[in-house]
């Protein structure tokens, strides 16, 4: 005999049997990682602040409670998202290189990879607040290069700290990265122009000077280039002072 109560088959009782079902339906047929994936796809085309469990939901076609299954909250959300983007770095480095040539790549892909996702900046400046197994390979790795050639343990961790805020700090900064079509860029930018342009020569000499290539959005490329080997150029900087010290 069943020590169970028996229920009857209200309506009540029938519409909550057949929703945990769809549930658990909805949940077989996604993963965590698909999640992440849509997830991310709608960060990068509608911003962080508008992405919610209800939203995302809706565009899989399944209820908030499937998703809840993979995620507790946007938080956990959050943290799976940011694992999909370091999952995009290459850390496929050629470990017999000279290590500027290992941190540069490592570097250039971790660019390509902001770049490729608008979300992805503003999500990585909490990346404190999140545990990413995929950082921590990245992180390791990045660590272990500086190490072997050389870097105090201090050194190499202030190396890869900054080499993330420089990378963020470069996607952010990119010219021409306003959402304005190719009109209202140029009226922006002739009127940044103008304002160095019209300062006072006496008092401001080198900004008049470099009014134009202080405001040109021309060519981003020029711009991740040169914050790549400013920022390769300012470890070796290091690495010979420190070399130099004793």
């Amino acid at each position: 005999m069943s020590l169970l109560p028996i229920l009857p088959c209200t309506p009540y009782s029938c519409q909550v049997t057949s929703s945990t079902t769809a549930d658990e339906g909805e949940r077989t047929r996604l993963t965590r990682s698909a999640v992440a994936e849509r997830a991310l796809a709608l960060a990068d085309a509608a911003g962080l602040d508008a992405l919610t469990i209800r939203k995302l939901a809706t565009d899989l076609g399944v209820t908030p409670m499937a998703l809840y299954w993979h995620f507790h909250g946007k938080d956990e959300l959050l943290e799976g998202i940011a694992d999909r983007v370091w999952n995009e770095v290459d850390l496929t480095v050629d470990r017999g290189a000279p290590w500027t040539e290992q941190i540069r790549g490592l570097f250039e892909s971790l660019l390509r990879v902001l770049r490729a996702h608008p979300a992805a900046s503003q999500l990585l400046l909490h990346g404190e607040k999140l545990h990413s197994p995929a950082a921590l390979d990245a992180t390791e790795l990045t660590l272990d290069i500086l190490r072997t050639a050389g870097f105090s343990p201090a050194d190499a961790s202030n190396a890869a700290v900054s080499a993330l805020w420089t990378g963020i700090t470069l996607v952010m900064s990119e010219p021409g990265i306003e959402l304005l079509d190719d009109e209202e860029r140029t009226e922006l930018q002739r009127k940044k122009q103008i304002l160095l342009a019209t300062q006072p020569p006496a008092k401001y000499p080198r900004l008049v000077e470099c009014a134009i290539p202080m405001t040109a959005c021309d060519d981003p490329e020029e711009h991740y280039q040169f914050g790549v080997d400013m920022f390769i150029g300012g470890l070796v900087a290091i690495a010979a002072a420190r070399a130099q010290a004793g």
